[in-house]
């Protein structure tokens, strides 16, 4: 689906409507694509207050919600391989059952859990993207 910047409180919708049967979202597409936008607005949906922004630096942030539930936001955009994951403890975040948004994930594919959902964007042009959405129940 392509969409444009105006319509991301949609998407944003989508994705929420999916957090009731995943808590692993994982929003890939390249560098300056909107991950962290769209991870902003759907966070504003979900109730954090805080200001919300990628934790490139710190590979995660935490958030209150709404409802005063923890959100967790990666990007390991940074690591350089998975045993700096594991050693943050990525695997006890991810299985916490609390809502968690990942950037780079593909640098964390072999930790992520079974049960996860993936975000796919692609730059189309200034002000439009393509989206797709995936559900992943590995066995």
């Amino acid at each position: 689906m392509i969409y444009s910047l105006y319509q991301i409180d949609e998407i944003a919708s989508e994705i929420i409507d999916d957090l009731k049967d995943y808590k692993v979202i994982c929003v890939n597409g390249d560098m300056g694509v909107g991950k962290t936008t769209l991870i902003k607005k759907i966070g504003r949906l979900l109730g954090v207050s805080d200001d919300i922004h990628s934790p490139t630096f710190n590979i995660v942030n935490e958030y209150n919600s709404g409802n005063n539930q923890p959100i967790y936001h990666f990007d390991f955009y940074r690591i350089n391989n998975v045993l700096e994951a594991v050693n943050l403890g990525i695997e006890d975040y991810f299985y916490s059952n609390h809502v968690c948004f990942i950037e780079w994930s593909e640098k964390v594919s072999a930790l992520l859990p079974e049960k996860h959902f993936n975000v796919n964007i692609k730059l189309i042009s200034h002000s439009q993207r393509e989206i797709s959405f995936e559900s992943s129940d590995r066995i």
